[in-house]
């Protein structure tokens, strides 16, 4: 064939019509048209390397696959090949085509709807890209025999085009994760040859229309994480082949239509995150294809029926969530099938049946409910659980040995009952086991030695519980623990050295005991220690040095008397050599030192009487002043009824709740135990002059508490996507909890049924955004970055040890404090607003483009903590560069990982370095930084580091000098 320079070639094929292309009968029109495609991508791992021009036949490229009759191109799948650019006109010559797979890759720019004249398409799949705007009206009004179409996880926006039904060959259509909204078309129902049919997470809204029973061939429905309204169209039953039906996560409301029943062949009812009301419907039981029903998080009340038992093919079962009351139907034993149930978060009541334990289930929650009795487990050998979670309920008696008989148990959770009785030691037999939640109960005794031979005890929480005795040093054996809480005991002894070989250890809580002696010096090692609370026991001694315990808060060091060190502001007493003892019968002159060691002794008797005194009538003066004070706030809160209804369960201790300064004041909940109070009404602080700024999840404003101490208010933004005021507490009080040097503190909370307030501690460096692109001040120098960089670091590895993903992580959301410390804020939010992560998609968090990984937009894949790290390492390229991560420039975008990632292949990364820094960094610390930042935001999430792993590979970058000129200075 006749030879062309490609880039001549290429040029020509752009600008003229497909019609109007080089006819030279020597040409092959697939190879030309492959080569005009690639020429207009980005290949960083040269995937496409294979594909030469020269070649007669594209058949034996990668990704290519030819018809074996007529040579021509069938097959162009390129599915994870990393490609970047936009999907040209080059296809267009590939006449042949059935199949074009493209998912999985970076291919931005509109969606073309040229492809549709290729008249041989069968299947497209563009999935997982970046494509953006309109789905155009003319792809499906043109479409001929096109069968599949997936453009999922895309940002597509506007609304499904109304042509959509004219594509009458259509048998899949995935448009998921994308930013459709709008209406349903009512064209979609006339596409009677779809088998499988999902819009699932988009914004789509309004009712679903009458006429779906025309879709007669549908096999499967996923309309899940949408806006949709009204009730189930009644038409639906006319689905005879319908084999699962997802509606969850919508604003659909109103009874279950009785029609559904008529869906014999449906494995999956999916409806749970709704609004749906009525009882339970009995007519569920006679879906006997039913494999999976999920009735979770909507308004369902009365009883569950006894004829749920008879569903014998079902697998999975939720009904947490809702308002179910009764109890536990003992019909449930004949359903053999089941694996997983969760029944949580009801107003259940009774005992807990047997069925539970001999049902061959692997996970069973019946937390938060109103069950009481005794937990009596079968001892024996089939057992298959994997997670018992009964937290919350009203059981009595002890902990039954016969757990030990579960060896397949990996999560036990008991915690928030009335248990009594000894931990049993049959504990220690269980191997698998990772979780063990027993605290807030009643329990005595001492912690079981044999608890060590739980090996891969990941959490082990016994707080607020009666147990005394020592901390057993068998439990250095469980090399796996991360988290050690047995804070509000009464333990005693020391802390055993042992706990110094527990690597892995990151959060421990002994507070509130009375525990003694020194501490091991040896817990100095431990690397990745983030929380050593030890406050209220008898502690004495100097803390271990070095890592952690360098920089530990005093608050969890307080109050033990004789602890020593700078945490405490008490200075440790030199070491001094023994006295001397003088020999009484010693010859030497006695009259010189017994006159005047008498005197002496009589003196100190003096001053030790008289300071007894002033000590004994300052404690008397301060018994009187405490019961005054009580005796005046019991009258206060009797004359005050309301008040009681807002006062914390006696295990949230640690809340304090300020008075009343507004006649509509909601309830304001501070985590310190304190009670300042707003100076002005909660209302009064939401002052524009007050406002800091605004993002994805509300305005933050600064305000002055009563005690003139100043503190950050986030107003949420849409009261409506709030959660129940109960689970709006739960999920607030597990953000309360939280301590770390690199996150934002949440110190409280303030809660109306319309107004949502988060406290949080003032940060006054502002944000690293503005710090890095709007400051006219001092520049960041390379240690300072380096420090934003670890910390940050630090900060979502503890987040997601705790299992929080952030969700918005950016640099606007990163406060330097006025060292230049990074703060972390607006983590664990996403957790508070059931719909928020959908509704910030659509509107909000468009200025978090540039950090949101691929696959946060794909809700066909789960979000996880992967998705933080692609966030952190574009910040980690954002805070080295001082770029922002897209560039928007006349006629296109730039990302600042694609600029980043090609002058690293050209050699020139250094070059990337800000500007601003003028030479001032190590170039050995900035290169594999930004190699690191690379890694982190890879296309596949599994590629990506764990943030403990980014952590410990900042620490090893960062170099000697640096690190011990940061010492010299701090």
């Amino acid at each position: 064939m006749g030879v062309f320079p490609l880039g001549v070639l290429g040029c020509c094929l752009l600008f003229l019509p497909v019609l109007t292309l080089p006819s030279d009968p020597t040409l092959n029109d697939d190879v030309l048209g492959l080569i005009v495609f690639k020429a207009d991508l980005r290949d960083p791992e040269d995937r496409l390397g294979s594909w030469n021009e020269d070649d007669d036949s594209p058949c034996g490229w990668v990704g290519v696959k030819c018809d074996p009759r007529t040579k021509r191109v069938a097959e162009l799948a390129l599915d994870g090949f990393s490609l970047s650019g936009r999907i040209g006109r080059g296809l267009l010559r590939l006449q042949s085509l059935q199949t074009l797979s493209l998912s999985r890759n970076n291919f931005s720019g509109g969606f073309s709807p040229e492809l549709s004249r290729l008249a041989s398409l069968r299947v497209v799949d563009l999935s997982e890209n970046d494509l953006s705007g309109q789905i155009p009206e003319g792809f499906f009004a043109q479409c001929r025999s096109l069968r599949s179409v997936s453009l999922a996880g895309n940002r597509l926006s506007g609304e499904i085009p109304p042509s959509i039904g004219a594509c009458s060959t259509l048998a899949a259509l995935n448009l998921s994760s994308n930013q459709l909204m709008g209406a349903l078309p009512s064209g979609m129902w006339l596409l009677n040859g779809l088998r499988s049919l999902d819009i699932s997470f988009n914004n789509l809204s309004g009712e679903v229309p009458a006429g779906i029973d025309k879709l007669y061939n549908l096999r499967t429905i996923t309309f899940r994480g949408n806006q949709l309204s009204g009730s189930i169209p009644e038409d639906i039953g006319g689905l005879a082949l319908l084999k699962s039906l997802d509606l969850r996560e919508n604003l659909l409301s109103g009874n279950l239509p009785a029609t559904l029943q008529r869906l014999s062949a449906c494995a999956s009812l999916l409806l749970g995150r709704n609004s749906f009301t009525g009882e339970f419907p009995a007519w569920i039981a006679e879906m006997g294809s039913l494999e999976a029903l999920d009735l979770s998080g909507n308004r369902f009340s009365g009883g569950i029926p006894d004829s749920l038992g008879n569903l014998q093919l079902l697998k999975f079962l939720d009904i947490s969530g809702n308002e179910f009351v009764g109890s536990l139907p003992w019909s449930m034993s004949t359903a053999k099938g089941l694996s997983e149930a969760d029944f949580s978060r009801n107003s259940l009541t009774g005992d807990l049946p047997q069925w539970v334990f001999e049902l061959g289930l692997q996970r069973i929650s019946i937390s938060e409910n109103k069950l009481s009795g005794f937990i009596q487990i079968p001892n024996a050998s089939y057992h298959t659980l994997q997670v018992l979670d009964l937290s919350g309920n009203a059981f009595s008696g002890g902990v039954p040995m016969e757990i030990g008989s579960i060896g397949s148990l990996r999560l036990l959770n008991l915690s928030r009952n009335s248990l009594s009785g000894p931990i049993p030691a049959s504990l220690g037999g269980l191997s698998a086991l990772e979780i063990v939640d027993l605290s807030w109960n009643r329990l005595s005794g001492g912690i079981p030695p044999e608890v060590g031979g739980a090996v891969s005890l990941r959490e082990l929480s016994l707080e607020g519980n009666s147990l005394s005795g020592r901390i057993p040093s068998q439990i250095g054996n469980c090399s796996a623990l991360v988290s050690l809480l047995l804070s509000k005991n009464n333990l005693t002894g020391g802390v055993p050295s042992s706990l110094a070989n527990l690597t892995n250890l990151q959060i421990v809580n002994l507070s509130r005991n009375r525990l003694s002696g020194n501490l091991p010096k040896q817990l100095g090692d431990l690397p990745h220690l983030l929380i050593f609370n030890i406050s209220h026991n008898l502690f004495s001694g100097d803390l271990p040095a070095g890592n952690f315990f360098n920089t530990i808060s005093p608050s969890s060091v307080s109050d033990n008397p004789s602890l020593c060190g700078s945490a405490v502001n008490s200075s440790c007493p030199a070491v001094l050599p023994k006295p001397i003892v003088l020999n009484p019968n010693s010859s030497s002159n006695p009259s010189s030192s017994g006159p005047l060691f008498s005197s002496d002794l009589r003196h100190k008797k003096i001053i030790l009487s008289i300071s007894a005194l002033i000590a004994i009538a300052a404690a008397a003066l301060i018994t009187v002043g405490v019961i005054t004070i009580t005796v005046l706030n019991l009258r206060v809160r009797s004359s005050n009824p309301s008040h009681s209804a807002d006062v914390p369960p006696p295990s949230d201790g640690y809340f304090s709740q300020s008075p009343a300064t507004e006649n509509n004041s909601g309830k304001l909940v501070m985590f310190s135990g304190e009670n300042p109070g707003f100076s002005a009404g909660a209302h009064a602080v939401l002052n524009k002059d007050s406002e800091l700024g605004r993002g994805g999840f509300g305005a933050v404003y600064k305000t002055v508490l009563c005690d003139g101490r100043p503190v950050a208010i986030k107003k949420l933004t849409v009261s409506s996507l709030v959660k129940s005021q109960e689970d709006f507490e739960r999920e607030v009080k597990k953000l309360g909890k939280l301590h770390h040097p690199n996150l934002v503190t949440l110190e409280g909370y303030y809660w109306t049924p319309s107004l949502q307030l988060l406290i949080y501690e003032y940060v006054s460096g502002g944000s690293l955004y503005k710090r890095l692109h709007e400051a006219t001040g001092e520049v960041l120098s390379w240690r300072e970055r380096f420090d934003v960089i670890l910390g940050v670091a630090k900060s979502l590895a503890q987040l997601h040890q705790l299992e929080i993903i952030h969700y918005n992580l950016k640099s606007s959301n990163v406060l330097l404090d006025v060292s230049g410390g990074p703060k972390v804020g607006d983590y664990g939010l996403a957790k508070l607003l059931p719909m928020l992560d959908r509704y910030v998609l659509s509107s909000k968090i468009q200025s978090a483009l540039g950090y949101m990984a691929p696959e946060f937009a794909c809700r066909t894949v789960k979000v996880t903590e992967k998705c933080d790290v692609y966030g952190f390492g574009v910040l980690v390229l954002e805070v080295v560069t001082g770029k922002r991560p897209v560039e928007y420039m006349e006629d296109d975008v730039v990302m600042l990982c694609d600029t980043v990632r090609g002058a690293l292949e050209d050699g020139r990364v250094v070059e990337c370095v800000d500007k601003k820094l003028a030479g001032s960094f190590p170039p050995d610390e900035a290169v594999p930084i930004m190699k690191l930042g690379l890694i982190c935001t890879s296309q596949v999430p599994s590629t990506r580091p764990e943030m403990s792993e980014v952590v410990n590979i900042l620490e090893m970058i960062r170099s000697p000098q640096d690190s011990s000129q940061g010492e010299e200075l701090g």
